[in-house]
């Protein structure tokens, strides 16, 4: 059994170099004195070197898909460059603020260090790298080629991280419009109408019955506005709840989000899209058809189109073209029916499905953009109505009295 690597830690120093001036930074070792050693062959005498410490920010800073994504470019680039496996662990280590993010590059560094491949190591981490990262990591060690490989999982890795950043955007936007509309107006009722109550008050005359309402709904909400939270966070808590636990609710929602209108086409092409970028990578890394397509089907991000893929895997074990297979599903558009098509003819099917992915990549991209210029004049509308609309409905009995008068 290989020794264990001792655990390499990140330290600040300070010290002068051979001139006398002074100079300060960071590196990685194992312990203070390997790193004054270290400062020492480059002509640098340290004066303090000490463990880093961590950020009690970012102690607790989760490690993001984007973060495996730059991870993975940055591996990527160096392995191109013929810095070494190792060595290019301890240059991305050197440069990473995330603590966690830093904790898990060195793992992966001491087992591999430890005599284990670089896929071994990234397979004892599902969370961050899944069974399509490890495949294709795997064919590059094998096949003598990681740093194309690398680079390929890089490029996938960000075309999706980027697709999902702009779906979020889409899904995020309408959100945040209705929690601005649902504080403003809160803030009115609680705080605004109550002041202008007690002014009616001394009218001794018939309200208005718009006015009459808005009072009414601003003294339910003082007095059991607790019962609508409490009702809205238990809602929230148990949907999030059926939405993990319940496969069948998932899939109903699936399914009811492709059919929602402007939110349905972004996710349909979304969906497309991913179809196509990670069918591309995998075949062109080698990866066998009917084996890429599990890997297809589990990053598509829909159930409709789960279920098609594996439809499609079922088709072309019996024999069937892939175009043909696509098209008995009835899932996916006319131009990616003909691209797939043209690819299996051509003998370039990656160079197709990549095509594919890149123009929903950008039907993504603009039906979001359009989408928030829509929904910039759309805020301002509701806003102006349930504002405008609480503002008329204190002012009304002031307006009829002033008539009187």
């Amino acid at each position: 059994m290989a020794e264990k690597t001792p655990k390499t830690n990140m330290y600040k120093w300070e010290g002068k170099n051979r001139q006398g001036s002074a100079m300060s930074g960071q590196m990685p070792g194992q312990d203070a004195s390997l790193v004054k050693a270290q400062l020492r062959k480059q002509g640098i005498n340290p004066t303090k070197v000490r463990k880093k410490s961590f950020d009690i920010f970012s102690a607790g800073k989760k490690i993001k898909p984007m973060d495996i994504a730059i991870f993975t470019r940055q591996m990527a680039t160096m392995m191109k460059a013929g810095v070494p496996l190792l060595q290019s662990f301890d240059i991305i280590i050197e440069g990473l603020d995330n603590p966690n993010m830093r904790k898990l590059v060195d793992t992966l560094k001491n087992d591999v260090a430890s005599g284990n491949s670089f896929a071994t190591s990234l397979r004892r981490h599902p969370l961050y790298f899944d069974d399509l990262y490890c495949n294709l990591v795997e064919s590059g060690e094998q096949s003598g080629a990681l740093e194309t490989l690398l680079d390929r999982v890089a490029t996938y890795k960000e075309k999706t991280e980027a697709l999902k950043a702009k779906i979020k955007k889409a899904m995020n936007y309408p959100l945040a419009v209705i929690a601005v509309a649902v504080i403003v107006t809160a803030i009115l009722l609680i705080k605004v109408v109550p002041q202008f109550q007690e002014v009616f008050a001394s009218f001794g005359a018939e309200l208005p019955a718009f006015t009459l309402f808005v009072i009414g709904v601003s003294e339910y909400i003082q007095h059991s506005g607790w019962i609508i939270v409490l009702v809205f966070v238990a809602a929230v808590f148990i949907l999030r709840r059926m939405y993990r636990t319940s496969k069948k609710f998932r899939d109903g929602l699936d399914r009811a989000l492709l059919k929602a209108p402007i939110f349905g086409n972004i996710i349909y092409n979304s969906s497309v899209a991913r179809f196509g970028r990670t069918l591309a990578t995998t075949f062109a890394a080698g990866v066998p058809l009917v084996e890429a397509l599990d890997s297809v089907a589990g990053a598509t991000g829909n159930v409709v189109f789960k279920e098609a893929v594996m439809k499609i895997k079922a088709d072309i074990s019996g024999g069937m073209q892939l175009n043909f297979a696509m098209r008995s599903t009835g899932v996916f558009p006319s131009m990616v029916l003909q691209m797939t098509s043209i690819g299996e003819e051509s003998g370039a099917l990656d160079e197709m499905l990549d095509k594919v992915a890149t123009h929903y990549e950008a039907e993504v991209d603009n039906a979001v953009d359009g989408l928030t210029a829509l929904m910039e004049p759309l805020i301002m509308s509701v806003l102006g109505v349930l504002v405008g609309g609480l503002i008329i409905a204190m002012y009304l009995p002031i307006f009829q009295l002033g008539a009187v008068v």
